[in-house]
């Protein structure tokens, strides 16, 4: 193959600078954040797209900056063949890190560990690498090639809405943001939203305040509420009935009524804070995380509290989203399908104050799913229980022909510089390729790899990140050359 051993032998000579920029971008917490002017998901992916903005610059890439939302950088003179799209936000890094903490990244035996070394930073430095290396040893390329690096990913991907808004994307493109082989098909998507107005208690056992999860593509990992007029015996001998179902951690704690509402100060009643901590995960794969937020659900609706529309309300998401089920059985949605699998289902979010809920799932559904039907499924069980179901947010599956020549091209390198066999798979997580006519997902691991994206101990082989800045440097070579 043209210049492997040329590319391989600049990969592996730029090792440590490598890792080195990878653990740059991944010291920055580019979660998102309030908007701000100039900073439209906030300041932590604001200085994630600086100073890769810097890194770029520095390595002579001609670069192009998209009102801080969008940072692109393009190689070759001419008609662009080639997009890859990586970005620099992250989720939160919250949860019990036992290798390191989440945004001081380390290099352990092989292995880079820290928010967002896999999911997408390490990655991301992999394309910019490959750009780097075609472009220093000198390979003429007759098309070019554009890294484009997003800010908001992980929240809604406004970022590339943006972008192509005024940007065409170009014949081919791919995300590093999966793993190998070719990601040709992903899932369809309904971020399903419901919500419930009712009359505020001011007497009796009753639930203050509730919260869980900060975003909504995670299996929540903590969830708390505030509650009032239940004995602390009752409350502590429901915590073990829990714990031993779950295995989740719950801490129950008295507060200050001045952390209650008004009508708790002036009957100076004792509230109580219940705390629930879990294991957080990729929406795409739930099964491997344990969900605070539904945990905490099935303690409260085991305590005596007064009947009301809230506490139906709370009966009725228990029973459609129970603790420890991901399928969408109890809702009525659960399918599977050979070409992409079986459906999963993520309770991520929920909010509860004295006088509202409101509350969020993520389901990712097979490509063979009938989405609008998924839809009428949930508004009719949702309103089962009083509660108001808002299913706009559905997104259809995506997929690319796996004989595609860009498929088939793809692959061909991939193999070459693995041993691996190539193929195509489907997956549930979403990427920036999804509505793309020509978009598939490509690396940046092996199959099988545990990066633990989304969770604590975020982590990447640093041979597969460093065998991916090869790939990607070779199928530019391949489709621009």
């Amino acid at each position: 193959m043209n210049h492997k051993e040329q590319i391989s032998a600049w990969v592996d000579a730029h090792r440590e600078a490598f890792l080195e920029d990878v653990k740059t971008l991944c010291r920055i917490d580019s979660s998102k954040g309030a908007a701000e002017p100039g900073k439209p998901f906030g300041d932590g992916p604001y200085r994630a797209l600086l100073a890769a903005e810097e890194m770029l610059k520095g390595y002579g890439l001609a670069t192009k900056n998209y009102e801080n939302y969008v940072l692109a950088a393009d190689l070759g003179e001419g008609e662009r063949e080639l997009d890859i799209l990586a970005h620099l936000d992250v989720v939160p890094g919250q949860g019990d890190w036992t290798v390191t903490e989440a945004f001081a990244p380390i290099e352990k035996d092989g292995v880079l560990y820290g928010r967002g070394v896999a999911d997408d930073k390490g990655p991301a430095v992999a394309a910019l690498y490959a750009l780097r290396a075609v472009k220093e040893l000198g390979i003429p390329l007759k098309k070019s090639v554009r890294l484009i690096l997003g800010t908001d990913e992980e929240s809604g991907s406004g970022c590339i809405a943006h972008y192509y808004a005024t940007e065409k994307e170009a014949p081919c493109t791919f995300s590093p943001d999966a793993e190998y082989p070719v990601v040709n098909m992903e899932k369809g998507r309904l971020a399903g939203e419901f919500s419930l107005n009712f009359t505020a208690e001011t007497s009796g056992a009753r639930l203050i305040s509730l919260t869980g999860g900060s975003i909504e593509n995670a299996v929540p990992p903590r969830a708390s509420a505030v509650l009032a007029g239940v004995p602390r015996m009752v409350l502590d001998v429901t915590a073990d009935t829990v714990r031993k179902q779950t295995g989740l951690k719950i801490e129950i704690s008295a507060i200050s009524t001045r952390e209650g509402t008004a009508a708790e100060e002036q009957g100076h009643v004792t509230l109580q804070k219940v705390e629930v901590s879990g294991r957080n995960a990729h929406a795409a794969a739930p099964e491997s995380g344990k969900n605070a937020l539904t945990g905490l659900l099935l303690f409260v609706s085991l305590l005596p509290l007064a009947k009301n529309k809230l506490t139906e309300a709370i009966q009725g998401l228990v029973a459609l989203m129970p603790y420890g089920e991901t399928n969408g059985t109890s809702l009525g949605v659960a399918f599977e399908d050979k070409e992409s699998g079986p459906l999963t289902l993520t309770f991520s979010k929920l909010s509860i104050d004295e006088t509202s809920l409101h509350g969020l799932f993520d389901c990712r559904y097979p490509v063979t799913m009938d989405g609008a039907g998924l839809v009428k499924t949930c508004e009719a069980a949702f309103g089962r229980y009083g509660l108001v179901f808002d299913g706009r947010r559905l997104r259809a599956p995506h997929a690319v022909s796996a004989d595609s020549p860009f498929v088939r091209e793809l692959n061909r390198v991939f193999e070459a510089y693995t041993g691996l066999p190539g193929g195509t798979v489907a997956m549930g997580g979403g990427t920036y390729v999804h509505d793309l006519k020509n978009g598939v997902a490509f690396g940046a691991f092996y199959p099988g790899s545990d990066t633990r994206m989304h969770a604590p101990d975020e982590q990447a082989n640093v041979e597969e990140l460093l065998t991916s800045a090869k790939i990607f440097a070779q199928v530019i070579v391949d489709l621009c050359g």
